[in-house]
């Protein structure tokens, strides 16, 4: 086994509760870690016998565009696309981050990090 991670995947997008942030819009970062077979990859050295990383952004990008009122929903999308298009990945954890929210304060982002295993 062996993990493939994409970090800070930066994208703009329109999630959230507030009517000006699906109009406006946000700056968001999505960090994305799989666990799948990479032994044959590392022998072959071919891109079939692998995860192709720009098939995993091409569906953080294609989710992130979906606007949606929660972070929660867009992490648990990114999943569920990953574990029907790419059928070796054994287990996959996302992070969804709205960089400086609208909270009222001085908060960097707030993040949520998703979990799951194929089943």
């Amino acid at each position: 086994m062996g993990i493939i991670k994409l970090t800070n995947i930066r994208t703009h997008a329109h999630h959230g509760c507030l009517a000006e942030e699906s109009i406006i819009g946000s700056e968001y970062r999505v960090d994305i870690s799989l666990r799948t077979d990479l032994k044959k990859a590392s022998v072959s050295d071919n891109l079939s016998d692998t995860v192709d990383y720009v098939h995993i952004n091409h569906i953080v990008k294609e989710e992130m565009n979906i606007p949606s009122k929660l972070l929660e929903h867009v992490a648990k999308r990114i999943i569920d696309r990953v574990f029907s298009e790419l059928e070796t990945v054994v287990k996959t954890k996302v992070s969804v981050s709205k960089i400086n929210p609208p909270i009222g304060g001085d908060v960097e982002m707030v993040t949520v990090v998703l979990s799951s295993e194929r089943s």
